[in-house]
C-alpha cells in the first residue's frame, strides 16, 4: 500500500502550479500510464492512468485540503483490473 488516494481529474481541469522541474516520469507494463514522481522526496503526486488516459489521477494527499470540497471513495480491485475499470465506466487506453 502506498497511501495514494486517487482523485480523477479531467485534463482540462488539471493545473500543476509548481514543482515541474523536480518530477521524473516512470512507465511500466503496457507503457500507457505515465507516473510522475518527485525526484527529491519520492512522492507520486499524480499520473496519467491507463483507465483514464484523457485525464489525471491526482494524489489527493498532495493537494491543499480546501481545494476539494467533497470526494467519494470507491474501492477498486487491482487484481481484477479490467473488470474493475468496467464497473467505473472508464475507457482504458
Amino acid at each position: 500500500m502506498t497511501g495514494y488516494l486517487h482523485l480523477i481529474v479531467p485534463r482540462s481541469r488539471f493545473e500543476l502550479i509548481q514543482g515541474q522541474g523536480d518530477l521524473v516520469t516512470y512507465t511500466f507494463n503496457t507503457g500507457t500510464a505515465r507516473h510522475y514522481f518527485c525526484a527529491v522526496c519520492g512522492v507520486k503526486p499524480y499520473y496519467i492512468p491507463r483507465s483514464h488516459p484523457d485525464g489525471y489521477s491526482v494524489n489527493a494527499r498532495c493537494i491543499d485540503p480546501e481545494t476539494v470540497t467533497a470526494m467519494r471513495i470507491t474501492p477498486f480491485d487491482g487484481a481484477n483490473w479490467e473488470a474493475s475499470v468496467a464497473k467505473l465506466g472508464a475507457t482504458p487506453g
